[in-house]
């Protein structure tokens, strides 16, 4: 099937995607995503400056393994230039699509005209889509926020329908504005808004941390699909979660103790694999408290977990709690 077309197909199909998320989206756990029913992935946030400059933590996360499929790669600058520069270079990795992040509110980041800064100029963000678009043969999408702030200017649904017609094929809206951040309910209600005005996929994000969540946010919005974010990090499992209620109107029942000692251990030996001790245990470290909660004696298995660097210490750790959990 050709891309685009590969690529409406899927939308047609109310797809969970798994959000970028900085240090957390990488091979490793986009492929545990995968497993339990995140159709499309996306890399962490790339910056084009390292990216162009040969930086290797910026070339790692583009590198997309055979089995990586699905992927988009998302990226970030505040240069219209060096965004279609990266963009044209990013494209050699083969993902499905390119996503331009347009709706990262970290000061850092926003603060220097990149991410959530666009906002601030929908119509020189416009015209960084449309440059990024013309530099490459594969779709291109934006992630984007309902508007800078304050809440008295909402510029999304005009802007949707700008971004539509310089060929942006699809629209991610994390239904917050950039100064909220992550405070305050997102407002689902600015996704339909901007689905009204055009005929590309609208994804909606914000507040998705359950199977019901995202059947409410899509039989409130009609979106294409819905995108999970930080839930994830803690809480792999609302994919397959997702998947039930909008394939099947059931609610999945949640993990078994096994299963989740299982992940624990799964996502240890992976990260082990691909970048070594200790470095693979620690990067783990963040999952694990989502991972292992409402086990008996989950407070000491990770109070362990936390000052052990060694692969088969913390497998160890994690079979002595199975056995207090079956207990």
């Amino acid at each position: 099937m050709h891309p685009s077309a590969q690529f409406d197909d899927l939308f047609a199909r109310r797809p969970a995607l798994l959000a970028p998320l900085e240090d957390v989206s990488d091979a490793v756990f986009r492929r545990l995503c995968r497993k339990h029913g995140a159709e499309i992935c996306l890399t962490e946030f790339v910056n084009v400056e390292g990216l162009l400059r040969g930086c290797r933590n910026a070339r790692r996360k583009i590198a997309l393994a055979p089995d990586d499929e699905l992927t988009a790669i998302q990226i970030y600058g505040a240069d219209p230039t060096r965004l279609a520069e990266a963009a044209r270079f990013a494209e050699s990795a083969q993902p499905f699509y390119l996503d331009i992040n347009c709706g990262c509110w970290v000061p850092k980041i926003a603060g220097r005209g990149a991410g959530a800064g666009w906002l601030r100029d929908p119509t020189a963000m416009v015209a960084m889509a449309k440059m990024v678009v013309e530099s490459v043969s594969l779709p291109v999408t934006v992630k984007t926020r309902i508007g800078y702030g304050p809440e008295s200017e909402m510029p999304i649904v005009d802007l949707a329908r700008r971004l539509e017609d310089v060929g942006v094929r699809a629209l991610t809206i994390h239904c917050r504005t950039a100064k909220q951040g992550h405070t305050g309910a997102a407002d689902w209600s600015w996704a339909a808004r901007a689905r009204e005005v055009v005929s590309m996929p609208v994804i909606v994000n914000g507040d998705v941390r359950s199977g019901e969540d995202a059947a409410n946010a899509l039989a409130l919005t009609r979106a294409a699909g819905v995108m999970v974010g930080r839930r994830a990090i803690e809480h792999p499992w609302i994919f397959r979660e997702v998947r039930a209620r909008l394939d099947r109107g059931e609610d999945h029942p949640p993990p078994t103790a096994d299963e989740r000692i299982d992940l624990c251990k799964e996502h240890l030996v992976a990260n082990v694999e691909a970048r070594g001790e200790p470095f693979g245990v620690r990067v783990t470290r963040r999952h694990l408290t989502g991972y292992l909660k409402g086990l008996p004696g989950a407070a000491e298995m990770r109070r362990q977990l936390n000052v052990c660097d060694s692969l088969a210490g913390c497998l160890e750790i994690l079979e002595s709690g199975r056995r207090q959990a079956a207990a």
